[in-house]
């Protein structure tokens, strides 16, 4: 009889302990700061991202000005080329940290954290976490180095909450996209032959050193769906030209609160779709 009591009992003790997750907040600060370690760990790697849009709001904007007489307008043109660089800035350091993760995926440890008793969507925040501090850092970098040139920027705090935001939606949306390549990607060659296409070419056409409508009427129409366009408009809107040029030529109206609102529904729309889609992609990624 003591022999049947005691089966349970050994049965018991070696059953596996239950895993127990661990806390959404302690983790995710744990995994931000391990992805700060890896890609901002030095200056060169928070210093090289910038290096190209200084150099638009440095020299090529005075130039252009100088060359060309600006805007012809009441929007000072070394200014709104600093936050037209802004829109490169952003996709060129989302993308970074997204080749950042394809090489964790690879060679890192990526595996061991998939093993860790840790929510999926967890990674992705943690890195989106550092890579919202790193583009915070570089923007008022490129923004201050503008000012410093004599760019004439309109700092109010309406304006500044207006920029801050669409900033913000902007990083999460670019690297949304980043994430959900570099989880969609094999190879690292074939992940920096797609860079460009993703940060660069809308740049192009997104009003980055002149307003959209300059561009030929087909990419006008073109250039108001990219949601790019939306977001430098918005931030020329906060810092550059409160009279929201750039809403205007977007949408056409004459309320300037209702045009930045529904531009910035439009960044929102696409920061949340894609996050979500980069989300999804990941943790379908780590199964296969």
């Amino acid at each position: 009889m003591s022999s049947t009591i005691a089966e349970p009992t050994v049965l018991q003790s070696l059953a596996p302990a239950p895993v127990t997750r661990t806390r959404p907040g302690r983790a995710l600060r744990t995994l931000a700061r391990r992805r700060a370690a890896l890609t901002a760990s030095n200056p060169r790697q928070i210093a090289v991202p910038m290096m190209t849009p200084i150099l638009f709001a440095l020299v090529i904007a005075p130039a252009l000005k100088s060359a060309l007489g600006g805007l012809h307008s009441h929007i000072d043109y070394v200014a709104f080329v600093a936050v037209g660089t802004v829109g490169l800035l952003v996709p060129l350091a989302t993308t970074f940290a997204g080749l950042s993760v394809l090489v964790d995926r690879h060679s890192g440890a990526q595996r061991e954290l998939l093993a860790a008793p840790v929510a999926r969507p967890l990674l992705v925040a943690g890195n989106l976490l550092v890579v919202l501090g790193l583009c915070a850092l570089q923007v008022v970098v490129v923004i201050a180095a503008a000012a410093a040139r004599g760019a004439d920027f309109h700092v109010r705090v309406t304006g500044v909450t207006w920029f801050v935001a669409a900033v913000a939606l902007f990083v999460v949306l670019m690297y949304g996209i980043a994430e959900t390549l570099a989880a969609r990607i094999g190879q690292q060659e074939e992940y920096i032959a797609v860079t460009p296409v993703v940060a660069i070419v809308p740049w192009f056409f997104a009003g980055a050193l002149f307003p959209i409508g300059a561009l030929p009427g087909v990419l006008t129409a073109v250039a108001k769906l990219l949601p790019l366009t939306h977001a430098m408009a918005l931030m020329r809107y906060g810092l550059v030209d409160p009279k929201g040029t750039g809403l205007h030529d977007i949408w056409g109206m004459t309320n300037t609160t209702a045009e930045a609102w529904l531009s910035l529904t439009v960044v929102l729309l696409f920061a949340v779709a894609f996050a979500l889609l980069a989300v999804r992609t990941f943790t379908r990624s780590t199964v296969q």
